[in-house]
């Protein structure tokens, strides 16, 4: 018969039964409250050490580094846009000054940040370093011994049986190793444990965390961030002086720089022409030759938008496109004097474009002094029409382009040692050329057209050449990869310890008074769980098979006779029971 009992009732002396058995079903550190009154300055450090490395220190650490990350993205950074920033002073005379104080405009370099990002390192690392040590002392010793009364167990079955406790442990043995538990005979009993993975993916969650903190920092102090505009037909080379804007980490320098160098063959752009979504992007992609240092082979890629071209530790990415017109300039002689491809940033979706063209060299005017002209772009590449009344493009693709140009002649001050933008131009020294009416001079213009210039000062053509442009972002950012693998590896880690339970198994067999063998089995998790008994319950199944049960004696010390409704024909695995 099986006999199973479930008793709630503690008794003194439990816990001492249990003794080892019950103890290290986890690495977590024991945490004892502090003697304060006998606590000097070493008891006080040790103490704050415990603190600091405990786990729920780590998950407050944790917490606050989430919450320190939102204003970096709710606040401009004068790392990603200093534009930004400064059109947020001009407009918060009073938050722009405490957020300074705070740190806001550089959330991530600040010293609130980096002390919580360092604290946190330093928890994890005093966290695991015990735990793994501790782990691998219970990796190399054995299961503990079996509790003096496995009935006291949450989960546990018992019956009697004919064969001998020797063959009656030795099956068990056999049963449990088959089943992956490392077991061992330990006196009268076997005693045997499973799961050690929960703990090992406990551990690989932590050390997969300091990982990514130490990949991110990295990133941070080495990464290289930067933009370049290029027409097509035009290269660029992966130097400092080539880029149109450039950001890097505190620890950076020019010679991280990946050698590489690539041209744009042809940028290629189709859209939606019919339905809700009219006029969205149906492909952006730009065939690119590149090599690979100085003397490298040229080899063709093709980059599209989130498909970037990866040369060592860098990434091209492709990540705006617009228009560039061809645009000549003849003085009035008829002589060129500039010609070249405009390029001009879009305004909307639809890719109405403004810009400038500058000629800041070769231009007569008519009585032979040295002048610059200049002049305002606006184009787009699907006219509604002079119907509409508007110089808006109707869609993105070049259906029915037109170039409308204001000119100006003088000086714009390009020698002046200040720094201009190429899409806008300094009218201070500059100017209008007027029309019959005395206007501003300005003219639609047409694939081929030409703008003749008042009083015999020169003229500009819209070549029927319109080129396309693409603005590419060069970013070079090491431990990358180990970011990315520590995040695969916390995952994993993070499902073995919420799926994988710990837990210990006894069998115990002797002899009783009347010779005949008494079997105990009782099992023992970490947590409360429905698996521990169902477990149990199934291992004692199969054990019974291998030793079964025989009936109880009666009261007077004869055997009572078997019935097909005796308990004795009950397999034990389905009496396991849970407190």
């Amino acid at each position: 018969m099986s006999d199973t009992t479930t008793d709630n009732t503690p008794k003194a002396g439990d816990d001492q039964d249990l003794g080892a058995a019950g103890a290290q079903l986890s690495t977590a550190p024991k945490e004892e409250p502090p003697n304060l009154p006998s606590l000097g300055v070493v008891g006080w450090a040790r103490w704050f050490w415990r603190q600091l490395t405990s786990m729920r220190v780590a998950l407050l650490l944790l917490l606050l580094l989430s919450l320190g990350a939102i204003p970096g993205s709710l606040i401009p950074q004068t790392g990603i846009d200093e534009t930004k920033v400064a059109d947020f002073r001009e407009r918060h005379d009073v938050l722009a000054p405490i957020y300074d104080k705070l740190g806001l405009f550089n959330v991530y370099s600040s010293v609130w940040f980096s002390a919580i990002y360092i604290l946190l390192f330093i928890s994890l690392i005093g966290c695991i370093v015990p735990r793994t040590w501790q782990f691998v002392g219970q990796l190399r010793g054995r299961p503990p011994g079996a509790p003096r009364r496995l009935t006291r167990l949450p989960a546990h079955t018992t019956w009697r049986t004919a064969a001998t406790p020797e063959q009656v442990r030795g099956s068990a043995l056999a049963l449990l190793k088959k089943r992956r538990f490392r077991a061992h005979a330990v006196g009268d009993a076997v005693a045997a444990e499973k799961g050690y993975l929960r703990e090992v993916g406990n551990l690989l969650f932590h050390i997969a965390l300091i990982v990514m903190l130490i990949a991110f920092a990295w990133g941070q102090l080495f990464k290289s961030e930067g933009n370049k505009l290029i027409v097509e037909g035009d290269g660029f080379a992966n130097t400092l002086t080539q880029y149109d804007d450039f950001k890097s980490g505190n620890l950076f320098s020019n010679e991280d720089l990946e050698p590489f160098s690539f041209d744009v063959e042809e940028f290629t752009g189709t859209y939606e022409r019919t339905g809700p979504n009219k006029g969205t992007p149906r492909t952006y992609e730009t065939e690119l030759t590149y090599t690979e240092g100085a003397d490298g082979e040229k080899k063709k890629a093709l980059v599209k938008v989130n498909k970037p071209l990866e040369i060592g530790d860098a990434k091209v990415y492709l990540v705006s496109h617009g228009y560039a017109p061809v645009v000549t300039v003849r003085d009035g002689k008829g002589e060129v004097v500039y010609q070249d491809a405009v390029p001009l940033l879009p305004l909307d979706a639809n890719v109405t474009s403004s810009g400038v063209v500058k000629v800041l060299d070769g231009y007569r005017n008519p009585e032979g002094k040295k002048e610059q002209l200049g002049f305002n772009a606006f184009f787009v590449p699907t006219f509604g029409g002079s119907a509409s009344g508007t110089m808006l493009s109707q869609f993105p693709a070049l259906d029915y382009p037109v170039l409308a140009l204001s000119a100006y002649h003088g000086d714009l001050k390009a020698d002046s040692g200040i720094p201009q933008s190429v899409y806008q131009m300094d009218k201070t020294k500059m100017k209008e050329f007027k029309d019959a009416d005395g206007e501003l001079f300005k003219q639609l213009l047409m694939p081929g057209e030409t703008m003749t210039l008042p009083n015999g000062a020169g003229s500009v053509t819209f070549e029927k050449d319109i080129r396309e442009w693409a603005g590419y972002q060069i970013v070079q950012e090491p431990g990358g990869g180990w970011a990315l693998g520590g995040a695969v590896v916390a995952i994993a880690g993070l499902a073995g310890s919420l799926f994988i339970q710990r837990r210990r198994v006894w069998v115990r067999a002797v002899e009783g008074p009347d010779g005949v063998t008494v079997v105990e089995m009782a099992g023992l998790g970490r947590s409360e769980s429905a698996k521990v008994p169902e477990e149990l319950g199934e291992l004692a199944g199969l054990l019974y098979d291998e030793a079964p049960g025989v009936p109880d004696p009666d009261p007077d010390g004869t055997s009572a006779k078997t019935s097909a409704s005796s308990d004795s024909e009950a397999v034990p695995a389905e009496g396991a029971e849970q407190q």
